[in-house]
């Protein structure tokens, strides 16, 4: 092959990647299962007994205010609260959180909610790395996230048989840490794009914008008609393994499994009960996947970077939160998919507890990684509890303080992934999935 001359042909990994213009690259790292390091050789973890099938992520991009949403502090007054300075009841007696939420507060029963969640990072890169691997930036290795350390563990190197990727990110990628990591780009998450609030959900990593199905055919049949080297050499077990490749992805375009995409198959009263927004959309549309056993959705909720004008935001923000997350708990809970679905919700950090009024914040939170909020639910966690406190005004942990490594490596046992298990690496090392807990431990009270 490589004494053909390059101007006369292209590959056929070329040609599926121009001629069908309709696969991003994560689609074919998930769907190729050799196309990455061979992890399986270093060794596997031991899993203890899972209780949870599938995580949820919804990931407050920018970090959200825990005064606004779970963590109210209506006595501190307007330089703390603004106009956001009521709280309310909850169908847990004594649990209380900011009137914004009323919807939420019907459903406390299912969530608990940590309100001392601390890493005293402020800076957007680092404490997200942190937030979603439990490691402390630095150092020469670049740690996999939450989500490529479950696609490994739970994906198709450990008996996964979906089509559809066991990591999706809704909508856009995350960004600001390296998905991956040392893990390899196999494990990258797929972000579908698109935007499951429009009449119809285009998914661009998977289906080109206006392309039909009778289009598709047509484009796979000229695919095949160029590919003469293909034909000539049919043993090759390099092209059988594209030509397996291929047929994975075209059974998640043409196939059944695309339909895990298509929200207009969802009752219109329930659509509207998720709220007909992105957030909301992507809310029922991360139901729908771990319906089908995906074990890993993140939604990656943009618009929580508040520092001018925050109240402004929240006016619009709150209220999509309140309907999009109420609905998809109380859905989980009505399909019986609850206890068996992880539902995580928080950001890299907070919100600075003291409101700037001064210009050119007008009225702005800055970023705030001291103390702030992060709210669990389903799986093996327990409803309706709190851990840890925040004092006054929230700016401080005046109990129970609770670190990333903590909360990660509680996701990671009712996954079923030992925590202190090897964590395969193409170094060799000896590295556990995550590192020893801080003082408080893992949150061995609500689990």
């Amino acid at each position: 092959m490589s004494s053909r001359n390059d101007a006369d042909t292209i590959s056929r990994r070329e040609f599926l990647k121009r001629g069908f213009g309709i696969m991003a690259g994560a689609a074919l790292f998930h769907l190729c299962g050799n196309l990455a390091w061979p992890l399986r050789a270093l060794g596997e973890t031991s899993e203890t007994k899972a209780r949870a099938r599938s995580v949820i992520q919804i990931w407050m991009w920018g970090g959200p205010s825990h005064l606004d949403t779970f963590d109210p502090k209506p006595s501190a007054g307007r330089d703390y609260c603004g106009p956001l300075d009521k709280d309310i009841p909850t169908n847990v007696s004594g649990i209380r959180i900011n009137a914004a939420l009323p919807l939420l507060a019907a459903h406390a029963d299912k969530y608990s909610i940590i309100r001392s969640m601390t890493h005293g990072i402020n800076a957007h890169e680092t404490a997200s790395y942190v937030m979603q691997t439990g490691r402390q930036p630095g150092g020469r290795l670049v740690y996999p996230c939450m989500g490529a350390v479950v696609s490994f563990f739970k994906g198709y190197d450990h008996g996964y048989k979906g089509l559809i990727p066991p990591y999706i990110v809704l909508t856009q990628p995350q960004g600001r840490f390296s998905e991956a990591g040392f893990l390899g780009p196999k494990y990258k998450p797929f972000a579908t794009g698109g935007n499951p609030a429009q009449k119809r959900f285009e998914v661009s990593g998977i289906v080109a914008e206006g392309f039909t199905d009778k289009r598709q055919e047509e484009r796979r049949a000229l695919l095949h008609s160029l590919d003469s080297l293909g034909q000539a050499m049919p043993e090759n077990g390099a092209f059988k393994k594209m030509d397996e490749c291929e047929e994975n992805a075209y059974s998640l375009i043409l196939g059944e499994e695309r339909k895990v995409f298509d929200l207009s198959l969802e009752d219109e009263k329930l659509r509207d009960k998720y709220g007909r927004n992105t957030f909301g959309q992507s809310c029922l549309a991360a139901r729908r996947l771990v319906e089908r056993g995906v074990p890993w959705v993140t939604i990656n909720y943009r618009g929580w970077d508040s520092h001018k004008q925050h109240f402004e935001s929240m006016r619009r923000n709150l209220p999509e939160l309140d309907a999009g997350m109420s609905a998809l708990l109380g859905d989980l809970k009505e399909r019986g998919l609850l206890d068996s679905t992880i539902v995580l919700w928080g950001g890299e950090f907070g919100r600075s507890p003291r409101v700037q009024w001064e210009a050119p914040w007008n009225g702005g939170r800055t970023h705030y990684g001291k103390c702030f909020t992060w709210v669990v639910a389903g799986g093996g966690f327990k409803g309706g509890r709190i851990v840890g406190a925040s004092d006054a005004r929230g700016e401080e942990v005046a109990g129970r303080p609770v670190y990333p490594r903590d909360l990660i490596g509680s996701v990671y046992e009712l996954m079923g992934i030992d925590p202190e298990g090897p964590l395969p690496n193409p170094h060799g090392e000896d590295i556990k999935v995550m590192p020893a807990t801080g003082d408080g431990g893992r949150l061995k009270e609500i689990m």
